[in-house]
């Protein structure tokens, strides 16, 4: 299960390119790899490494060494288009990135996504551009996404909220996924299912 996530603060990639599918993000020759924490060196790999596994040079974007340790993505619109897989969050989450901020999510990428603590928060087009604007003036300043406040800080002090599920809101925060929630609530749910008896007569069942 996930550790739970509160607040990130951190410096920002940007990756302004629209529509980037699950293939780019995690291709699909790494599906069988089942241990999330290997999955660093799959995102972005066709961009990263030529056909023989070298890094590319000079280094693509997420390679370079002033975007090391960033947790926050400015991305352009319909982020995670394409094919489900759960591979495409897991390979972000390995690298470090905690928060992806775009005008659009693509419906099964950002369900994956809040399944393993990684938050699609999602602007207007009004603030993408602003948010870009900033970017380029200060690209080296931190940005904070607090979950339990629902809010973004940025560097000048500026703050905007953002939507999230309430119950994957509540699950992240709590470090759990859905059997965890359950398996957690199970002396309630026993407790009711014995005030509760069943219905049918399962001996004549």
């Amino acid at each position: 299960m996930p550790e739970p996530f509160v607040k990130t603060t951190s410096r920002v990639i940007a990756i302004p390119r629209a529509n980037i599918d699950t293939d780019q993000i995690c291709p699909a020759r790494f599906l069988k790899i089942t241990d999330k924490a290997n999955l660093a060196d799959a995102l972005f790999f066709d961009w990263r490494f030529t056909p023989d596994g070298q890094k590319r040079q000079p280094p693509s974007f997420i390679d370079e060494p002033h975007n090391a340790g960033r947790q926050i993505l400015l991305v352009g619109d319909n982020f995670g288009a394409g094919s489900s897989r759960e591979h495409a969050p897991w390979a972000l989450r390995a690298w470090g990135i905690r928060a992806i901020v775009s005008t659009s999510f693509a419906d099964i990428f950002k369900g994956n996504a809040l399944k393993n603590a990684l938050l699609p928060i999602v602007v207007s087009a009004e603030r993408y551009a602003a948010l870009t604007a900033l970017l380029a003036a200060n690209p080296d300043g931190e940005w904070s996404v607090n979950l339990e406040a629902q809010k973004v800080t940025l560097p000048n002090g500026e703050t905007f909220p953002f939507e999230i599920d309430p119950f994957a809101r509540t699950m992240i925060l709590a470090g759990t996924d859905e059997v965890g929630y359950v398996l957690a609530r199970l002396p309630a749910i026993e407790a009711w299912e014995a005030a509760h008896p069943a219905r049918v007569d399962t001996a004549r069942a």
